[in-house]
């Protein structure tokens, strides 16, 4: 179980982040601050709820680099970026990879706030969606061979005697394996299955 979402600041200048923390710390955020992002990516939890707030330009490694090594070690975590010197290239590939805006510094209290809290939000969601789909997952795997034969077959839109003709098995018998994998999957009608089936 972890703690309430966190806004991780990376940023070079340690006045910077000292400065940024302070203000959000002030505005009801919990923060953490680093000024290394070798030292971020060492130390990061990416189970841990919360956003990154991170210079685009770093000497041991540059901001884009750093979403680029996020990304690939699976955490898709919002990404908010302060630059002083951003270039129209790098803005559309941070955009592209996700990254949700980018900050010029000096950076104003109110943008930066706004961003902040866009940013959680779009954690907050995403997590909130990976969670749906771990328990659509759980609930599938939950279904024996036979019932999800059945389900892949309802969801094509076959009526219960072309499934029975398909599978070589009586009608009544369609319909108790039916009627089971909607208990189980937790749905009520055949439009709630096939939306369920078509998350996946």
């Amino acid at each position: 179980m972890h703690e309430d979402p966190a806004v991780f600041v990376l940023d070079d200048d340690e006045l910077l982040v000292t400065a940024v923390c302070r203000l959000l710390n002030g505005e009801g955020f919990r923060t953490r601050g680093w000024t290394s992002a070798r030292k971020f990516l060492a130390e990061h939890d990416h189970d841990a709820p919360g956003c990154l707030l991170t210079d685009l330009s770093m000497p041991e490694m540059s901001g884009l680099e750093l979403q680029r090594a996020l990304a690939a070690a699976g955490c898709g975590r919002p990404i908010v970026f302060i630059t002083g010197q951003g270039d129209m290239t790098s803005t559309v590939e941070g955009m592209r990879a996700g990254a949700l805006t980018f900050l010029p510094k000096p950076i104003r209290g109110v943008e930066l706030v706004a961003a902040v809290r866009e940013a959680l939000a779009a954690d907050a969601a995403l997590r909130a969606s990976r969670a749906t789909q771990q328990r659509t997952l759980a609930l599938l795997d939950s279904l024996t061979r036979r019932e999800r034969q059945v389900m892949d077959l309802i969801v094509q839109g076959l009526p219960s005697k072309q499934i029975a003709a398909e599978l070589g098995i009586a009608e009544n018998t369609v319909k108790v394996h039916r009627d089971r994998l909607m208990h189980k999957l937790q749905v009520r009608s055949v439009a709630a299955l096939i939306k369920l089936a078509q998350s996946r």
